[in-house]
């Protein structure tokens, strides 16, 4: 009976890792950085239940776009997932204000966009060092399986060299096709570039390219770079 019991239980075990739409690594991640906020007594915890979604969750626009950058992902909730909640006060929601990187740096005389691998995001900042604009990000996810080998997004100081607007595609993938959406793509090293996705997950999961949400990327291509040449992007972990 003893033997019985614990196949039933590796059966039931293995039907949810299957049809949990994402891995253990990458629920893993996620709830990592829920944690992080929800340690801290300015969040709320909370596990997402069936049915849910963003828009049944967070009615109001401004707070969805708000959890969703705090929890890095724009992608659909699935149960059984934590989302950080903030503890929101008189309707203040200010995005800057929950950034994980800092208001202000030494400024260089030239806007910059740095992103942060380990913080998942990005941040834009003016020529006087001030941010302006922080959001989520999802770099390569250092194996990628449909090439058979690492893929890591590259380190170090570049220069945006090209723009285009929200039809940019990838030339590379899908592997063999090509196509994949990259709207508002701003490449700065070779064929890495910052780009608009819809699936930024909480964890990083690119090829090689920086994704962030389609909003931001049509804001940097559109406004932040606008008419400026040699726009810096500081690539650091």
């Amino acid at each position: 009976m003893a033997a019985k019991f614990k196949s039933i239980l590796l059966l039931l075990s293995l039907l949810i890792f299957v049809t949990n739409p994402a891995t253990a690594k990458n629920k893993n991640v996620n709830k990592s950085a829920a944690s992080h906020y929800c340690n801290n007594g300015q969040f709320t915890c909370y596990t997402v239940k069936k049915g849910d979604n963003w828009e049944k969750l967070f009615p109001n626009e401004e707070q969805r776009d708000l959890v969703m950058r705090i929890n890095r992902i724009n992608t659909r909730l699935y149960a059984g997932l934590q989302i950080a909640i903030p503890n929101i006060k008189n309707n203040d929601i200010n995005i800057l204000n929950y950034s994980p990187l800092p208001r202000q740096i030494t400024p260089t005389g030239g806007k910059i966009i740095i992103v942060s691998i380990n913080n998942l995001a990005f941040g834009a900042y003016n020529g006087d060092g001030t941010l302006e604009l922080w959001g989520p990000v999802s770099t390569a996810r250092g194996y990628c399986p449909d090439i058979g080998r690492g893929c890591h997004t590259a380190l170090g100081k570049f220069h945006i060299y090209e723009k285009q607007g929200a039809g940019c595609v990838s030339s590379k993938f899908p592997v063999g096709r090509g196509g994949a959406p990259m709207p508002y793509c701003m490449f700065f090293h070779g064929g890495y570039a910052l780009h608009g996705s819809y699936e930024v997950p909480g964890y990083n999961a690119s090829h090689g390219c920086v994704r962030m949400f389609v909003k931001d990327a049509k804001w940097l291509n559109q406004e932040f770079t606008a008419g400026v040449d040699n726009v810096e992007v500081w690539v650091q972990h």
